[in-house]
């Protein structure tokens, strides 16, 4: 039986401590949150040496153990608490080799734990471009510890690393420095008074709210006496600690550490001045924009058509290969037809998450963030409510979550009810297939128009939120004041590994969390449509062929099997709601759509896939887009048309249609009144714009 241990990656935002993360553990990851919070947990596992398991824990980034939000003191109760589960035999400090004087900040911290601890030198193949050079033997000797020089883009170092992990029991659990020194009377005093507690567990319970592991809570109160009455004593006392700490530091790096500036090459200061440039930023980020949906739409459509038409034949052939019966039409037009209406857009969800990400890795989404506080100042939010807005546009979820590190409640709050307003991954397959059904394929400026409409929808979901955010600022008197920082990273040439890391664990989490909720209502509908109450559904064939004497056998099949449906369950609810929603361009079917994709919005393709299956037998509509475009009302006019497709493209912009938003919201504000108004609102303003669209167009 092979051994596990417990490993800890700590380190600053922007250190590389991902890219070390897919380095040690590859595939080997999974993605979940913290037991009782919403704060992303990223774990893996990684063989090393003699037979050895390594439990990989990615915790957030932090910039000390002075905890100002809830992703840093998820840092600290892990290593003050020994009796969690993951609590690390060896930490591992990620360090940037351009800014390594901030980064041992944190390490000084940890060490000070007597934890383990490993310091992992990151971007060591720009040491040379930027004219730095590290004693190494000094900086083990007065840093108390082992290092490695890693990095990640030219894959160096990781077997060091590995190599230094699996000895950890070798590394010194010496503190650098004395910190207690700032007030030797008392730090002696606590000493005294809690001899068999590690001095700087004390000081982390007396100056940061956090849980103290498994101590009783008399223990806490006791320690919490330490509190000094004066208010600012312990934050000048802390202060005192980090001046501590850099004289520290710059001692060690004034001899372990050289800078050649002479030898330094950096274009950095020039991008920066083109790339946040007040009016250049905001072209260049539009010009980026542009592409990329022109490439969503250029570069996927050969993989789509392919995925559609499979998915069709195979429906085809499970009802030539497996006899007639309910299990076949179940199998055929209810799961195999909703599934499909989920994996047809897995090429452009792909190649969307594959443009996010190399934004994210070559440097550019954090000029996007400090060049879009301009804007955001002006409407009452943080630029800090630009991450939320931004990672919108992957899944509101996480979104949402990303505001836990926005201090102030108002700016906070307000990000937290505009940000489903941005267009999300799942609205995607919504806004893809009604563009290609309504939107005609010509250019502007080698530009198509499919591309300009989903930029637009883009576009507009962001303009609304911002909107929204104005509204809310002058609605919720709620005084406050904040400061938005944001580091600028070093540019990087996007490293594949990461890109392609990111790409397959965001699609994969995409198609199987939809997929399992589409493969349940996707069986439910089927269900619903295929049977029904009354003589209009058990006598559909003997009405249908009364009725229309005169058509062919095919035709025949087709009225009798939308005479079913029409007369199902489902066909009943469709036709109940219909009143409201005709006015939008809606029919009953497409309104059986929007009920349903309250689950998840892209549940909708889903839901109008297994509905057309099953309502439809005639052989050419035999995909999902030809199924949708043969629509047609009684009187013979398409469903799908400029103005109906419009009117959907503005309600789905607009609406919540995600019950798993409001559960987060809920569990953000602690209170449904937020969730209620958010979920009322914006189906007020989406009913409101699709009603104003169809009516204006038709």
């Amino acid at each position: 039986m092979s051994k596990q241990i417990n490993v800890a990656l700590i380190g600053n935002p922007n250190t590389g401590k991902t890219s070390v993360f897919n380095a040690l553990t590859g595939l080997n990851q999974k993605v979940g949150n913290y037991p009782g919070i919403t704060v992303e947990k990223k774990e893996g596992l990684c063989k090393l040496h003699r037979g050895v398991k390594a439990h990989i824990i990615d915790l957030p980034g932090t910039y000390s153990l002075n905890a100002s939000s809830l992703d840093e003191n998820v840092v600290i109760e892990l290593l003050l608490n020994k009796n969690d589960k993951d609590f690390p035999d060896v930490a591992v400090v990620v360090s940037d080799v351009e800014n390594l004087k901030r980064n041992l900040l944190l390490f000084t911290q940890i060490k000070d734990l007597e934890i383990p601890v490993i310091l992992a030198i990151n971007m060591s193949d720009r040491m040379q471009r930027k004219g730095i050079s590290l004693d190494i033997d000094y900086l083990e000797q007065h840093l108390e510890t082992k290092i490695a020089l890693i990095s990640t883009r030219k894959n160096k170092g990781i077997q060091d690393l590995k190599q230094l992990i699996s000895n950890y029991k070798e590394l010194s659990i010496k503190p650098c420095l004395n910190a207690s020194e700032i007030d030797i009377a008392y730090f002696n005093n606590l000493r005294k008074a809690f001899p068999n507690q590690l001095l700087y567990k004390l000081w982390l319970v007396i100056t940061q709210d956090v849980n103290f592991g498994k101590t009783d809570r008399k223990t806490i109160d006791a320690v919490n006496n330490f509190k000094t009455k004066k208010p600012g004593d312990l934050k000048r006392l802390q202060q005192k600690e980090t001046i501590k700490r850099y004289q520290f530091i710059n001692n060690v790096l004034k001899k372990g550490q050289t800078i050649d500036l002479k030898n330094a090459t950096d274009l950095r200061i020039k991008l920066d001045r083109i790339l946040t440039h007040k009016v250049w930023g905001y072209a260049i980020f539009g010009i980026i924009l542009l592409t990329i949906f022109q490439a969503i739409y250029d570069w996927s459509s050969v993989p789509m058509d392919f995925i559609d038409s499979s998915f069709a034949s195979l429906s085809e052939w499970v009802k030539s290969v497996l006899p007639e019966g309910a299990f076949t039409n179940l199998l055929a037009e209810g799961i195999i037809a909703g599934i499909g209406g989920v994996v047809i857009f897995i090429p452009q969800i792909a190649f969307l998450f594959l443009f996010i990400a190399i934004l994210e890795e070559s440097g550019y989404m954090s000029r996007v963030v400090f060049l879009m506080d301009r804007v955001m100042r002006r409407f009452g939010l943080s630029g800090k409510s630009v991450v939320p807005l931004i990672s919108g546009t992957a899944c509101a979820i996480p979104a949402i979550m990303a505001t836990r590190n926005i201090e102030n409640w108002k700016e906070r709050l307000i990000t937290i009810l505009v940000t489903p307003f941005t267009t999300c991954s799942a609205r995607l397959p919504v806004y893809l297939i009604i563009i290609a059904l309504v939107i005609p394929e010509g250019r502007f400026f080698g530009l198509s128009y499919q591309a300009l409409t989903l930029m637009l929808l883009y576009l507009l979901g962001f303009l609304m939120a911002v909107f929204s955010a104005y509204l809310l600022n002058r609605i919720l008197k709620i005084k406050s004041k904040s400061f938005f920082v944001v580091e600028m990273p070093s540019y990087k040439v996007p490293l594949f590994k990461n890109v392609a890391l990111t790409v397959i664990e965001k699609t994969k989490t995409f198609v199987f969390e939809a997929g399992r909720i589409i493969l349940a209502i996707s069986i439910v509908l089927w269900v619903l449509a295929s049977y029904g109450p009354g003589e209009q559904f058990n006598n559909a064939e003997t009405i249908v062929r009364t009725e229309h004497t005169s058509l062919t056998e095919e035709a025949l099949e087709d009225k009798i099997a939308a005479h079913k449906l029409e007369h199902s369950y489902i066909g009943i609810v469709g036709k109940a709601i219909e009143p409201a929603i005709k006015p939008l361009g809606y029919d009953w079917k497409i309104g059986i759509g929007v009920v349903t994709s309250f689950a998840a919005r892209e549940v909708f393709v889903g839901t109008l896939a297994t509905i057309y299956s099953v309502g439809s037998a005639g052989e050419d509509e035999d995909t999902i887009k030809s199924k949708m475009a043969a629509e047609v009302h009684s009187n013979g006019k398409k469903v799908f048309t400029l103005a109906s497709g419009i009117s959907l493209l503005l309600f789905y912009a607009f609406a919540m249609q995600c019950m798993s938003t409001l559960a987060i919201v809920k569990r953000e504000t602690n209170s449904w009144k937020w969730p209620m108004i958010q979920l009322a609102s914006m189906t007020v303003i989406a009913y409101v714009a699709a009603l104003i669209a169809f009516q204006f167009i038709k």
